[in-house]
């Protein structure tokens, strides 16, 4: 299966996280490919941004290059979602 790419840089708020995800999702919808966000270059993410990236890991989008804060802040969003 064909995968599109999107790359992220600097940081992600709510605003451009959920930007984000109506490009991941019409990318998704108009080509068929799945989706990967490559966050290696992510160097801060607010709690809000951390829930639409939740939201989309739970939708099948691929979170690649994360590092280890920026995973913890993806995993505490998990864990208020799932409260």
């Amino acid at each position: 299966m064909n995968r599109s790419i999107l790359q992220v840089e600097g940081s992600l708020t709510l605003a451009d996280a959920e930007l984000l995800e109506k490009i991941s999702i019409e990318l998704r919808e108009r080509t068929g490919h799945k989706v990967m966000i490559d966050l290696a270059d992510l160097s801060f993410l607010d709690s809000e941004g951390a829930t639409v990236l939740n939201r989309l890991k739970q939708q099948g989008v691929a979170l690649e290059g994360v590092h280890h804060f920026i995973q913890k802040v993806i995993e505490l969003a998990e864990r208020r979602g799932a409260a």
